[in-house]
C-alpha cells in the first residue's frame, strides 16, 4: 500500500516505526458495555485526513486514509523496533495490508435518498468526501463513527469495528448557518450508544442520528431524526435537507439508514430560554452579557454521562443541551468570557465536565495564544433550564501568554512568534484525555510540544514533553528519528500533538501527530513525524513519555498550499493523522 511496506518493515533504533486523521481525543469516562473486554488487546485507529487519491488541488477533499495497528504489533515494535503494519478493511484484517481506504470502504456507487426516496445522485456525483477528521469507538466497543469535514461535504458515517465494513451514511443538513452550508466537524455517541450527536459546524445545527439495536448490541438500524435538529445560529433557515445512502459495501452487505421527521422551527429560533440571542445579532438588544456567543461555529459538543451536550463554539460561549428530548432542548448557556473559543478537548470525571479552550481554525489563529481550562458540574443541570452561566464554571488553568481573542479578556491582542518548535511563544490547547482512574487529565499543546497535567481533585498543573527521550527534557526523543528525511529545511523532532487517547489497559496514551502538509489548522499544527505518538504513563499517570510512534505516510497526495508561521514544506508526505481511538477485541 502507497509503495511504502517494504520500506516501513525495516528494524528501526530508538523509534520503532510503523507506518500509519478526536476528544478532541474526545473521551468518555464511564461507559455501559454488555461484555467483558480484554484490557490488554486492542485495536488503534486512526485518522488521516489527506486525499487517498492523486491530482486533487485542495488538502484534505477527496477520500482519506483508515489506519489500524493491533496492539500486540504495537508491543513487539516497542521491544523488537520491527514496525507495526497497519491491518486491512476487507474482513481478514491482515497487517501490512493497509491503510484503508475511505473511498473503498464507502464504494462511490452508493444512491443517495432524502427523506427516503432516491434523489437520482450517488455519492460519486457529490462534492465534499474527504478530510477524516476522526473516529470514536461506540459504548458497546462494536462500531466507530466517521467524521469527514471536507468544505461542503458534512458526511458522517458508521464502520463495524470487527469486520471494517461500512454499516450507514447520512449527510448533515444544509443552511444558511455560515459558509459552505454544512460540515461535520465531529460526532459523538451518547452514553449508551443509542444516538450519535452531530456538529455541524457550519450548520450550526447540534443534530442527532437513533441507532436501533438488537439484543446482542449489533445496529440493524439508523435514523437522522430532522426533529430533533437544534439550531444556535440567528435567523437560521434550512436549504437541503438531511440525506442517507444505500445500497451495498465493499463486503457485498446492504447498508441501513434513513431519515425521518421535519425541522422544528422552535428549534431553529433566535433566542435561548432566558430570551438571550443563542448568537450575537439576532436583535438590537438580547445579546447575551460577558461578551455573549459572536458565532457558533458548533466544535465539539461533549457528552457526558447524563447525556447532556456541551457544545463548544468557535468565538467562545457554551450551550448546554438535553439530547434525549427531541428536538433536543438547551438547558444551560454561557457567554464568551466566561467559556472562551474554539474548545475541543473534553472529559468527565466524578460528574464534573472538563473543557478547554484554543486558538481559532480560521485565519485569525495564526496570531493567537490561547490555552484555558475549566470545570463545570454536569449533575447542576436538569431538564428545566439553568439561569445563564449557572452554575459558574471553575476555571482551572489560564495560560500567561493567552492572548485577547475568542472571548479572553486579557493579554495582547496578537502574538506573531509563528510555529517554529524552540521559536514560538504560542501555545494551543487541544486534544485531551483522562488516565483510566481519573485522577488526571492530560491535555495537549500543539504548538509547543507538550502534555499539560491537571490534577483532578486538586487542580495541580505541571507537564512534560514529547520531545525528549524521558519527558524531561534529556535525550533524543521518538520523533526524531521518526521525522520525515526529505526535505533538510523542516524542522525535525516537531510532534505537533492532537487528539489523543488512554489504552484500556491504562499504560499508554496515543496521541495523533500531524504532518509537514497539515490538512485542518495549518497555523498551529505543521509536525515533522505525522503518525499516532504513544505515550507511556509514569508516576501513575502523573506524566509520561513518548517511546514510540506508528509512523503514517502518503505520498499519493500532491495537493500543495502555503503553511503560515512555519517552513514552506518541498517533499512529497503529505499524511496528516488528526485523530486517534481505541477498540478493545
Amino acid at each position: 500500500m502507497l509503495n511504502l511496506m517494504k520500506w516501513l518493515r525495516k528494524p528501526i533504533n530508538l523509534v520503532l516505526i510503523g507506518v500509519a486523521t478526536a476528544l478532541f481525543v474526545i473521551s468518555q469516562m464511564t461507559v455501559s458495555q454488555a461484555f467483558t473486554p480484554n484490557e490488554n488487546h486492542y485495536e488503534i485507529w486512526g485518522s488521516d485526513q489527506s486525499n487517498s487519491v492523486s491530482g486533487v488541488e485542495g488538502f484534505g477533499v477527496k477520500g482519506g486514509l483508515i489506519w489500524i495497528w493491533d496492539s500486540d504489533d504495537l508491543e513487539q515494535q516497542i521491544e523488537s523496533g520491527v514496525a507495526a503494519q497497519p491491518l486491512s478493511c476487507d474482513g481478514q484484517n491482515r497487517p501490512g495490508d493497509g491503510p484503508c481506504d475511505l473511498n473503498v470502504v464507502f464504494p462511490r456507487n452508493l444512491a443517495e435518498y432524502d427523506q427516503n426516496r432516491p434523489t437520482g445522485k450517488t455519492l460519486g456525483d457529490l462534492p465534499g468526501f474527504g478530510r477524516l477528521h476522526g473516529m470514536l469507538t461506540d459504548p458497546q466497543n462494536k462500531y466507530l463513527n466517521v467524521n469527514l469535514f471536507a468544505p461542503g461535504g458534512g458526511y458522517v458515517g458508521i464502520i463495524d469495528g470487527e469486520t471494517k465494513e461500512a454499516i450507514a451514511l447520512f449527510r448533515a443538513t444544509a443552511t444558511n448557518g455560515s459558509g459552505p452550508e454544512r460540515s461535520v466537524h465531529m460526532s459523538f455517541w451518547n452514553s449508551d450508544g443509542s444516538a450519535l450527536l452531530l456538529a455541524n459546524l457550519n450548520g450550526k445545527l447540534l443534530e442527532r442520528i437513533d441507532i436501533v439495536r438488537n439484543g446482542e448490541g449489533k445496529i440493524i438500524d439508523a435514523i437522522y431524526d430532522k426533529t430533533a435538529s437544534l439550531g444556535v445560529g440567528k435567523g437560521m433557515e434550512v436549504l437541503d435537507s438531511a440525506k442517507v445512502y444505500l445500497g451495498k459495501n465493499a463486503h457485498n452487505h446492504d447498508l441501513v439508514g434513513k431519515v425521518v421527521g421535519n425541522y422544528n422551527p422552535t428549534a431553529l429560533a433566535d433566542l435561548t430560554p432566558s430570551g438571550q440571542c443563542k448568537e450575537n445579532g439576532c436583535t438590537a438588544e438580547t445579546n447575551a452579557s460577558q461578551g455573549g456567543r459572536p458565532n457558533n461555529l458548533i466544535i465539539c459538543p461533549i457528552i457526558s454521562r447524563l447525556d447532556h451536550a456541551y457544545i463548544t463554539v468557535a468565538a467562545g460561549g457554551l450551550l448546554v443541551a438535553n439530547t434525549k428530548t427531541t428536538p433536543m432542548s438547551i438547558i444551560g448557556e454561557y457567554s464568551s468570557e466566561l467559556i472562551n473559543g474554539a474548545g475541543c478537548g473534553g472529559v468527565e470525571v466524578d460528574g464534573k465536565i472538563w473543557l478547554n479552550a484554543g486558538v481559532s481554525a480560521s485565519d485569525a489563529g495564526a496570531t493567537q495564544s490561547t490555552f484555558s481550562l475549566y470545570t463545570i458540574d454536569d449533575r447542576a443541570f436538569s431538564n428545566r433550564p439553568n439561569p445563564p452561566n449557572s452554575p459558574a464554571p471553575v476555571v482551572v488553568y489560564k495560560d500567561s501568554s493567552n492572548t485577547a481573542t475568542n472571548g479572553n479578556t486579557s493579554g495582547e491582542a496578537t502574538n506573531t512568534t509563528g510555529q517554529f518548535p524552540g521559536m514560538t511563544t504560542r501555545h494551543d490547547s487541544h486534544g485531551m484525555a483522562a488516565t483510566v482512574s481519573g485522577t488526571y487529565i492530560h491535555t495537549t499543546d500543539r504548538i509547543q510540544n507538550q502534555i499539560q497535567v491537571f490534577n483532578s481533585q486538586t487542580l495541580e498543573q505541571t507537564e512534560y514533553d514529547l520531545t525528549s527521550a524521558d519527558g524531561k527534557g534529556n535525550g533524543v526523543g521518538a520523533c526524531a528519528t521518526a521525522s520525515i528525511p526529505d526535505d533538510s529545511d523542516l524542522p525535525t523532532n516537531d510532534p505537533a500533538p492532537d487528539l489523543m487517547e488512554a489504552s484500556p489497559d491504562g499504560k499508554y496514551l496515543f496521541v495523533a501527530f500531524r504532518g509537514p502538509l497539515p490538512v485542518s489548522v495549518g497555523h498551529s499544527s505543521q509536525g515533522s513525524c505525522p503518525g499516532v505518538g504513544v505515550i507511556e504513563l509514569t508516576e501513575n499517570g502523573a506524566s509520561g513519555r513518548l517511546v514510540s510512534v506508528l509512523r503514517s505516510s502518503n505520498v499519493i497526495d500532491s495537493a500543495i498550499a502555503p503553511i503560515a508561521g512555519s517552513h514552506e514544506y518541498q517533499g512529497s508526505e503529505h499524511s496528516d493523522m488528526h485523530g486517534v481511538t481505541i477498540r478493545r477485541k
